[in-house]
């Protein structure tokens, strides 16, 4: 017989004859507090990890809101989240209001070079995110890490290559 001891910790007795003890551990499905996530949803396991590793707490107690689009401020507090939350003086950015949740990231990463606004003390935080600029500032962090980001691709083949702005060419490609 088996008895749970918590924790994560299981006690056995041995009976007196021999025995084979199959033992196999299922992770426990513990309900987002989300009325906007279900199981079956297809991101269900994504929002899930990023609810639990604490990247991302959704946009109030009770929601995720997964069709809200995601803007400059919310990338840069998940990669903020995502190196431990490091502090860093306050940006320069007239646009960033210190009491804000994004506030420390906007200030991590302009510091540390992955974002750098659109001049005039103008970062926009809240403006949806464009492809190009995720691609800039993903690039821009990648760099931060030291990891190798001299591939590149020919981007001729996108209808679309004469919108990438010139400060994205490189990150794009």
């Amino acid at each position: 017989s088996a008895a749970k001891l918590g924790e994560g910790k299981w006690s056995f007795v041995m009976p007196a004859s021999a025995v084979t003890v199959n033992v196999s551990f299922v992770p426990e499905q513990i309900a987002l507090p989300f009325h906007d996530v279900a199981q079956d949803d297809w991101f269900w396991e994504s929002a899930d990890y990023v609810y639990r590793t604490g990247l991302m707490s959704g946009t109030d107690a009770n929601s995720f809101s997964p069709s809200t689009a995601t803007t400059r401020g919310m990338v840069v507090a998940i990669l903020h989240r995502y190196e431990g939350s490091p502090s860093a003086a306050p940006s320069a950015f007239k646009d960033v209001s210190p009491n804000q949740y994004y506030a420390g990231a906007v200030s991590w990463a302009s510091a540390n070079g992955v974002v750098s606004g659109y001049g005039d003390g103008i970062f926009d935080p809240d403006q949806t995110i464009t492809r190009e600029q995720m691609a800039s500032i993903l690039y821009r962090y990648a760099q931060y890490k030291g990891l190798d980001v001299s591939g590149r691709a020919d981007l001729s083949s996108y209808s679309d290559v004469d919108q990438v702005s010139g400060y994205a060419a490189d990150a794009m490609s």
